[in-house]
């Protein structure tokens, strides 16, 4: 868990996941126009499914297999080394969030991609999976911005953070 927490891996993890942002941009015409993370319920990601053509589901299946494969890996190491570094004694129960973040948006992402091979439906988990992977996102990226903050102000004090948890 030290790994995570050292500053070039936090900064390589940022970087990582802002660059895995962006790679999505040039696959959204390709996909259809909407990708199946955005939509919140099985029943409209059955719509937009049913709305593409075969090579626009092989796109989307090959974009989530490989980059929303990786990109909750590097949000998710970002977020909790944020949070382990941060937090001191607290730092593994801030991690959660984070950790539980990415772990949901896998499984959003096994269940998509299952869905775009035509191996099998299960987009029904999409109606609590979507909006627990946004939920937990929101609150892991408060509880790093709350670290970053907490890093900056004791950079400027000259204090350092808070040994985290071995």
């Amino acid at each position: 868990m030290s790994f995570l927490t050292r500053t070039p891996t936090l900064i390589a993890m940022f970087i990582l996941q802002a660059l895995i942002f962006l790679a999505f941009g040039p696959f959204v015409e390709s996909v259809g126009g909407t990708f199946l993370d955005t939509v919140m319920t099985g029943a409209e990601s059955r719509t937009v499914i049913a709305a593409m053509s075969e090579g626009q589901r092989w796109t989307h299946f090959w974009v989530t297999v490989v980059l929303d494969t990786l990109y909750p890996l590097a949000y998710g190491a970002f977020f909790v080394g944020v949070a382990v570094k941060s937090f001191g004694k607290f730092g593994r129960i801030a991690a959660l969030p984070a950790f539980a973040a990415s772990i949901v948006d896998l499984t959003e992402n096994t269940v998509q991609a299952l869905a775009l091979s035509g191996a099998a439906d299960v987009l029904d988990a999409k109606d609590w999976l979507t909006p627990l992977k946004f939920g937990l996102f929101a609150a892991a990226g408060l509880i790093a911005l709350l670290g970053v903050i907490i890093g900056i102000v004791h950079l400027f004090t000259n204090k350092t953070a808070p040994p985290a948890n071995p």
